[in-house]
């Protein structure tokens, strides 16, 4: 009886292909062994192929690689590995008409000196990476609309106050569930 192969391509920039091998293929190899694929990668024009028998092994290898292509640290990435989180883009260009629109946009994200991002990744406790002309995040299942509708509203426009005080509120709001819900269960 043979087994059923499965199979991604994927293209990441070249400059991240040296991370997702890591140093003496480190990284790759981490990879390929915990997800059970076959990870071929070519360097020069940033092409990836992961192969598998395991349709959600080989799902879980695909999202950490789009991770770590999208400026994501492996460790960050790893993350993935754990079924309760979770990867998601936002587009820049969506929000932008223009190349300047697009800087302005990221900077908004990201803040003076890292602060805004730094904000919302302890509000939310997701990862964020601003990337080309990606926002990407890694978080909980739970918690990632939280983050999403937070760089939304960012890439509308909205005030970083007004932005930080919702997700102060449903942080709040989570911890009140939270502790309800523990009452209930004791």
């Amino acid at each position: 009886m043979t087994s059923e192969q499965y199979s991604y391509d994927l293209r990441m920039p070249k400059e991240r292909v040296a991370v997702l091998i890591g140093k003496a293929g480190s990284v790759k190899r981490e990879l390929e062994v915990y997800t059970h694929t076959k990870i071929l990668v070519d360097s020069k024009e940033g092409d990836v192929l992961i192969t598998g028998e395991d349709a959600l092994s080989l799902f879980s290898a695909r999202e950490i690689i789009k991770a770590i292509a999208r400026g994501f640290n492996p460790d960050i990435a790893k993350l993935l590995f754990n079924q309760s989180y979770l990867f998601e883009s936002i587009n820049i260009k969506d929000y932008a008409k223009t190349k300047n629109e697009e800087l302005r946009l990221k900077g908004r994200i990201i803040g003076q000196e890292g602060k805004s991002r730094r904000v919302i990744e302890e509000l939310t406790e997701c990862y964020l990476c601003v990337y080309g002309k990606t926002i990407s995040m890694i978080g909980e299942i739970e918690k990632l609309p939280l983050v999403r509708r937070a760089l939304e509203m960012l890439l509308s426009g909205s005030p970083h106050s007004t932005v930080f005080h919702w997700l102060e509120r449903q942080r709040g709001r989570q911890k009140r569930l939270d502790t309800f819900d523990n009452k209930i269960s004791s």
